[in-house]
């Protein structure tokens, strides 16, 4: 199988790992100096480097980057310190390059390469004069020395204890491993392994995983594998996956949706084992989810046809068979920005990207649902421009919830809901500069020639159904050449006017100026036990409704009697979960990504309108 990494990058990982855990107690030592706090302190200052995620869990692929927790005494702040000094330092030496402090993020981050190794470093601050060496991060006693309202140094120090919890939690880790292993490629090929397009994340898919090695701990990784899409096409979201009893009492909040309004929006919830409890998932909406639960569903349909097949290893083959993206849909929405230099593309780029679910659940409210968005997780950049840009893609498709009666065509205007995408892009972000642009445009079977291998589209057997037409290799994001059709332009500012050209936006009417506040995620009635705890009465449907929202309250009398018990194939009854059926909007169907159809759309029907024109000013929200 791919993704296994070779002896000397290794050797080359922990090497970077060393140097940085020794450039990180410089860094602290330094600041103890500068704060004048004595030659003793200055003798005993300490910071230490944690590692957490693939690469502590083992399953890190070659090229993959390595997330690491810096840990830090409490007289060296995050902005002032680490974001400050830390930055100053990094940035000065040769080895590191493509910096990118991201200090608005959900977990406050600096992205960079050292020697080529690419590093997610977060900070945790510890109200401690001195960090021990031989600190230990697993007890739940850590956070007594975390500052009251300190977030983000929760956050931060969750990532290793939820690391450290999964190993512990799941019965064999080898096999662990392995069944891991194999549902990230899986998630990778299908074009499902992206927590910031609202798919899930490195830490969602091991979570998931986990839970299946505890519910089958004698299976091979193959049955696990097997099993895995079998539990995961029956489960009925927003029912929790829980490895272990929540705990509570110890002065943080936990994710419990009887007391927390916010909680009740997650529809896919993922709880971390560790204290405490957050849910791992929440970026996943009704639109990722059902793209998700059709992956699941063919997932499923091919193990079960692999079981009575003789020949099993064409079946695998078939299971980890690349989603050919640019073959699957009839129409794509194109997210095109461009920066002037390079350190403002890769910020500007890495806020656009935080964003682009924004657009997914805009459609997905603007349309009632009728239309949705599958979002390519990477993005391609067309070399023939001579300024920084990139293009991110994503399919539409109707949701087959919604049939077409009597052959009526559907009609959507997406004007709207990309001019309200690109307001809310541009005027989030303080940091925004001259050139930072963006732009939206609709496309249909004329993919630009810069996705693909070579900058050659590659054919494909028109008479075969999506799902099993020849599937070409996966798209690549470093093209030499290609050019794309919108950029091709004559004239003297040449240049200008295909920069122009290539952020092309959309116009809107004067009421989308300020669009209007829509929710991301529809709130979920839905509370749900683990009736292998205490927390199976806690969390029972019947004592929720008291504590429900007054608006909520009727919703849920009236769907008590609609309350069932899931069990997925061999799932012991330890996992049984309560469900209140909501009203807010229909669970997603395996239909609606699994088997992918537009032939009701037509281009026309579709509607997003261009102009051509010199960039805005920056506007300061």
């Amino acid at each position: 199988m791919q993704g296994f990494m070779c002896r000397e990058e290794s050797v080359m990982r922990e090497e970077v790992l060393g140097r940085l855990d020794e450039i990180v107690k410089q860094w602290v030592k330094a600041v103890c100096q500068a704060k004048v706090l004595g030659e003793e302190f200055v003798e005993e200052a300490n910071a230490k480097i944690f590692t957490f995620g693939s690469y502590r869990l083992g399953v890190h692929s070659p090229g993959a980057d390595i997330d690491t927790l810096c840990v830090g005494p409490a007289y060296v702040t995050r902005e002032e310190g680490f974001f400050g000094e830390l930055y100053k330092i990094l940035s000065e030496m040769p080895e590191v390059t493509e910096l990118n402090p991201v200090h608005d993020a959900y977990v406050p981050v600096m992205k960079f390469k050292f020697n080529g190794v690419s590093i997610d470093l977060v900070y945790a601050r510890l109200s401690l004069s001195v960090i021990p060496e031989g600190l230990d991060l697993s007890h739940d006693s850590i956070l007594q020395h975390v500052s009251a309202g300190d977030e983000q140094t929760v956050r931060s120090l969750n990532g290793c204890r939820v690391t450290d919890q999964i190993l512990k939690l799941v019965p064999n880790i080898q096999n662990f491993r392995t069944t891991l292993r194999c549902i990230r490629l899986w998630a990778k090929r299908r074009g499902v392994y992206s927590n910031v397009a609202g798919f899930l994340g490195g830490i969602n898919w091991a979570l998931l995983v986990a839970f299946i090695c505890q519910l089958y701990p004698n299976a091979s990784p193959s049955v696990q594998v097997s099993r895995f899409f079998m539990v995961y096409t029956q489960w009925r979201w927003p029912n929790p996956i829980i490895l272990c009893p929540i705990k509570e009492g110890l002065g943080q909040q936990v994710w419990d949706p009887r007391k927390n309004v916010r909680d009740r929006y997650h529809v896919m919830p993922i709880i971390t084992p560790a204290y405490p409890s957050m849910n791992s998932s929440y970026n996943v909406s009704c639109n990722t989810l059902s793209i998700m639960t059709g992956e699941f569903q063919r997932g499923y349909d091919i193990c079960k046809a692999m079981e009575i097949a003789t020949d099993k290893e064409a079946y695998w083959g078939t299971l980890f068979e690349s989603y050919a993206f640019f073959d699957a849909h009839k129409y794509y929405l194109q997210i095109n920005i461009s920066a002037g230099c390079a350190d403002d593309f890769r910020k500007w780029k890495g806020w656009v990207e935080s964003r682009l679910r924004q657009l997914t659940l805009i459609v997905e409210n603007e349309t009632h649902g009728k239309l949705q968005c599958r979002p390519y997780p990477g993005d391609f950049s067309d070399k023939s421009l001579t300024f920084h840009n990139c293009s991110f893609f994503m399919g539409l498709q109707r949701n087959q919830q919604f049939p077409v009666n009597g052959g009526k065509k559907l009609h959507f205007d997406l004007t709207r809901c990309a001019g309200e995408f690109k307001w809310a892009v541009k005027n989030g972000y303080t940091s925004r500069k001259t050139g930072m642009d963006i732009g939206v445009s609709l496309v249909n079977k004329k993919i630009p020639e810069f996705v693909f291998p070579g900058g050659i589209r590659p054919s494909c057997t028109p008479n075969v159904t999506r799902e099993r037409r020849k599937r070409s290799p996966q798209p690549s994001s470093d093209i030499d050449e290609g050019k794309s059709k919108a950029t091709v332009l004559d004239g003297t500012c040449r240049d200008q006017k295909r920069k122009r050209e290539y952020n092309a936006g959309v116009e809107t009417d004067p009421s989308s100026r300020h669009p209007k506040s829509m929710r991301c995620n529809p709130p979920v009635d839905t509370l749900v036990a683990d009736a292998s705890s205490n927390q199976a009465e806690k969390l029972a449907p019947e004592n929720v409704a008291d504590q429900a929202l007054p608006k909520q309250r009727d919703e849920l009398e009236d769907d008590r009697h609609q309350v069932k018990e899931f069990a997925g194939g061999n799932m012991s009854s330890d996992h049984v979960m309560g469900e209140v059926k909501s009203n807010n909007a229909p669970r997603p169907s395996a239909a609606s990504s699994y088997n992918e159809n537009l032939e009701e759309l037509e281009y026309d029907n579709i509607k997003v309108l261009h102009y051509q024109t010199a960039p805005e000013p920056v506007v300061k929200p």
